[in-house]
């Protein structure tokens, strides 16, 4: 379709006011899904980096945890040597 001049081209032959609608509409709802878009990705990547931080959390108390019990294992088999050697001498 061609216009004969910009005022014909803005008519749109009579319908300017449904096709510029859909135009305003369409260009709104593509705007609001970009910025809806932007947010959720800025709160998924939030959400990672706090799961990271907790699942580091846990790791460090678990490696803490496990290295309590190594020294548990090892205060007891001490004071089982300590006691096995008290009795020997008895």
């Amino acid at each position: 379709m061609q216009f004969d001049s910009i005022n014909a081209f803005f008519n749109m032959g009579g319908y300017a006011f449904y096709v510029w609608l859909s135009y305003g509409v369409s260009t709104c709802l593509l705007v609001a899904l970009f910025f809806s878009s932007k947010a959720n990705n800025q709160k998924i990547i939030k959400k990672i980096a706090q799961r990271q931080k907790r699942e580091n959390k846990l790791r460090q108390a678990a490696k803490l945890q496990n290295e309590q019990n190594k020294q548990n294992k090892q205060n007891k088999q001490n004071e089982k040597n300590t006691i096995t050697s008290s009795e020997e001498k008895s």
